[in-house]
C-alpha cells in the first residue's frame, strides 16, 4: 500500500517535470539582462561601459544670503538667454556660408533683409521680454556662440551708419554692442554656468 501511494507521487512529479519541459519548449523564458557596447582585447569580448563626465568647479563662498541669491538670478538668466544665443550663431553661420555663394551687392543686401525680417518675426516678441540684464548677458553670449562682438556683426552684415545707430541705442538702454565675452575674467561665473549647462549638470 505504501509503495503503491510512493509510485503514484513519482508518476505525479515525472509527468509534471514533463508538462514544465514542454512549456519551457513552447515558450521560451526570456533572459533578463541589459545591453551594453562591447570591447575585444586579445580575444576577450569586455563590457565596455562609458561613465558621463562630470565637470566640479570650486565653490562658491557667499558672504550672505544676498550674493547667493544673486548668483541664483545669474543662473537664472544665463539658462534664459544662452538658447538665443546658441541660435544666434547657428544662423550667423548659415547666413555667412549663403553669402559666399551670392555674387552682387543688391543681392547680398535683399539677403539680409529677408533673413532679418523672419527673424524679426520669429524672436522679437520673445527678445522684447528680456530684462536689460539678460539682454546684457545675450550680447556677451553672442560674441562667445561667433568670435564677433554684436556691434561687428551687425556692422558687417548691415554697415557701420546701421552699427552706430544700433550701439547708440543700446547705450541708452546701459548695453555695449561692443561688449566682449571674457570667460577667465568678469564672466568666470558664467562660463562655468554655461558649461554645467552642457553637461547636463544644470
Amino acid at each position: 500500500m505504501l509503495l503503491q501511494k510512493a509510485m503514484k507521487k513519482l508518476f505525479a512529479i515525472f509527468f509534471l517535470g514533463l508538462n514544465i519541459l514542454s512549456y519551457a519548449q513552447e515558450k521560451p523564458v526570456a533572459k533578463m539582462g541589459i545591453f551594453t557596447k562591447t570591447i575585444v582585447i586579445e580575444g576577450d569580448t569586455i563590457p565596455l561601459i562609458e561613465i558621463r563626465q562630470v565637470l566640479i568647479f570650486p565653490q562658491f563662498v557667499f558672504k550672505n544670503k544676498r550674493q547667493a541669491a544673486k548668483y541664483d538670478r545669474l543662473i537664472y538668466n544665463v539658462k534664459k538667454v544662452y538658447p538665443f544665443a546658441k541660435l544666434a550663431g547657428a544662423k550667423i553661420r548659415e547666413i555667412e556660408t549663403n553669402l559666399g555663394y551670392i555674387k552682387t551687392e543688391s543681392l547680398r543686401k535683399f539677403y539680409v533683409r529677408e533673413e532679418e525680417k523672419k527673424l524679426k518675426a520669429d524672436f522679437e516678441e520673445d527678445l522684447k521680454k528680456l530684462t536689460i540684464t539678460q539682454g546684457k548677458i545675450l550680447i556677451k553670449l553672442i560674441d562667445r556662440e561667433t568670435g564677433n562682438t554684436t556691434y561687428q556683426l551687425v556692422k558687417d552684415l548691415r554697415g557701420s551708419f546701421s552699427a552706430f545707430i544700433w550701439q547708440t541705442l543700446a547705450r541708452l538702454f546701459g548695453s555695449d554692442l561692443k561688449a566682449e565675452y571674457d570667460p577667465y575674467g568678469d564672466d568666470k561665473k558664467i562660463e562655468m554656468i554655461i558649461q554645467l549647462i552642457e553637461n547636463g549638470q544644470l
